[in-house]
């Protein structure tokens, strides 16, 4: 069976969670470079969510897009990273065994405004992600996932590029949110009802919330609007709570108990893809599936 097939059918799926903060503890920088500088410790985290429960492994490819890698002046192979990243998350389903998992190739924001904000323009923005989405497609990913976007313009022609480089894979669509005030608003001032409209009527095969400024009980409020406006699958990837500074580190402590209450209001307003997003660790995940499986 295919990933359409399982959207299509409505079951409830498990996103894995937090790869960046998985690598620091392993004495790596976090970031895809990690699939060509340490391949295994990128593997051994897909593992640890493997066995925590997740049925959707994302591949450690976010920020893999000329314009990011460009804009910090860092210079990899595009392709060959983002081919990297999917063999190595295929290789961590494969060695594991279990039927009903799949691969998410995984693009991200590029960091830079659009004109008439910034310098990149729409078709610059959408080459890249064509370009990038090649390359995933091309490592054999099962479909995509558009994680922590906050502008809708951008969002959009992340989808179309997916949709042009691969058009038989399925494109997860996720939003990031600075705030639920107001029906929901990302630091770009779009709201959840419009977001889901528009990822709607883009081609997105499903349409979520991740990261950014609020917790899990406050996603199911998204959520909640998006069901008002689509017919989609709705997924939440929420942080393990909000983020707070200790100095100059960024700390989520929601626990794996907290988290797992938030999660089963999100799929209670109608999300049935349920995962994590920043601080959340493979024991997130367990408690998640052992609780809402």
């Amino acid at each position: 069976m295919t990933l359409s097939e399982y959207l299509s059918q409505g079951s409830l799926m498990f996103l894995d969670g937090a790869m960046g903060t998985q690598l620091n503890e392993m004495g790596f920088s976090g970031g895809g470079l990690n699939c060509v500088d340490h391949p295994e410790g990128v593997e051994a985290v897909h593992r640890k969510y493997l066995e925590a429960g997740s049925t959707l492994l994302i591949t450690n490819s976010l920020t893999i897009n000329r314009i990011y890698l460009n804009a910090h002046s860092i210079m990899a192979d595009i392709r060959d990273v983002n081919i990297r990243s999917a063999r190595i998350a295929r290789k961590a389903v494969t060695a594991f065994g279990r039927p009903g998992v799949f691969i998410l190739g995984n693009l991200g924001p590029s960091g830079q405004m659009l004109e008439p904000y910034g310098d990149i323009t729409t078709q610059e923005s959408k080459d890249a992600y064509i370009q990038q989405a090649k390359a995933l497609a091309e490592g054999g990913v099962d479909g995509f996932i558009i994680e922590t976007m906050y502008d809708l313009t951008e969002t959009v022609l992340a989808i179309e590029g997916c949709k042009e480089a691969a058009p038989h894979l399925p494109v997860l669509a996720s939003v990031s949110f600075s705030t639920v005030e107001n029906g929901g608003r990302t630091v770009m001032g779009n709201d959840a009802a419009t977001i889901a409209e528009e990822l709607t009527t883009a081609g997105a095969s499903a349409i979520g919330t991740n990261c950014g400024d609020i917790d899990p009980f406050e996603a199911a409020k998204i959520i909640a609007i998006y069901r008002e406006h689509t017919d989609l699958p709705l997924f939440a990837e929420p942080n393990a709570g909000k983020p707070r500074l200790e100095g100059t580190k960024t700390v989520f402590d929601m626990g794996p108990d907290e988290f797992t209450k938030g999660l089963a209001a999100c799929r209670d307003q109608g999300a049935t893809i349920l995962g994590g997003c920043c601080g959340t660790t493979p024991d997130h995940i367990a408690a998640l599936t052992s609780r809402l499986g």
